[in-house]
């Protein structure tokens, strides 16, 4: 997921900027972190034995999080960027 936040980014500088060409860029950089911390989350939740559903669990919800501000970014994209 983190390489389609870069993907994403990186199509959107192919269009002209606009005034919300940097707040969708900053948007979709910190979904990158969002997922990078789900990923480690899960990681961590794979690796200990007492408290791993809890990890997990908390892993689904930045991920589903991250899914969410991708989604915004991608209507931003869409929408706002000529």
């Amino acid at each position: 997921m983190i390489g389609v936040c870069m993907t994403v980014l990186t199509i959107g500088h192919l269009g002209t900027g606009s005034s919300w060409h940097m707040v969708i860029d900053k948007l979709l950089a910190v979904d990158a972190l969002i997922f990078l911390t789900s990923a480690l989350l899960s990681f961590i939740s794979m690796k200990t034995v007492r408290c791993g559903a809890s990890f997990e669990a908390r892993a689904e919800i930045v991920f589903v999080a991250g899914l969410g501000l991708l989604a915004l970014g991608a209507v931003g994209l869409a929408f706002f960027i000529n």
